[in-house]
């Protein structure tokens, strides 16, 4: 009956301490993630290709809104500076929800807002895959959706 009673003690005990510990880690990879995109967004702000390099995975792909295929850190890079020079202006990317796929992968939807010197603001969705690479979280895929009816 004692023995009952200690495994039960060491059972329940064991799945708090695991929990806690499944909490922080997750909280922490979304903090990760979610510096990341800032990252996304001061690089293409800022048109820095050394900090676009470091962030992007070397197999990265992006579909943008006018529906041009960018594959490969060179295509992603040059084609993001070329943009961001056609659509000057503050980015703001807000994360509306972040869901892993598993430990080392998730799916990163964000509110993507342009804000040109005119006053003139291009709201468009923007879905990002991110994996982690030893131990880095990176962008693998992007995906750019301007809303139904734009």
């Amino acid at each position: 009956m004692e023995n009952i009673f200690l495994f039960t003690l060491f059972y329940l005990t064991s799945l708090f301490v695991l929990q806690a510990q499944d909490r922080t880690q997750d909280t922490r990879q979304k903090q990760n993630i979610s510096a990341l995109i800032d990252k996304y967004a001061e690089a293409r702000e800022k048109s820095d290709t050394v900090l676009l390099k470091s962030i992007l995975s070397n197999s990265v792909d992006q579909l943008v809104s006018s529906g041009e295929w960018r594959t490969g850190v060179a295509s992603s890079v040059q084609g993001m500076l070329r943009s961001s020079a056609n659509n000057s202006g503050t980015r703001t990317l807000k994360i509306e929800r972040l869901r892993f796929i598993n430990l080392d992968c998730a799916i990163v939807d964000c509110k993507y807002e342009i804000q040109s010197s005119n006053g003139s603001k291009r709201s468009m969705w923007s879905t990002f895959i991110v994996a982690s690479e030893n131990g880095i979280w990176k962008i693998s895929a992007i995906r750019n959706m301007l809303p139904a009816g734009n």
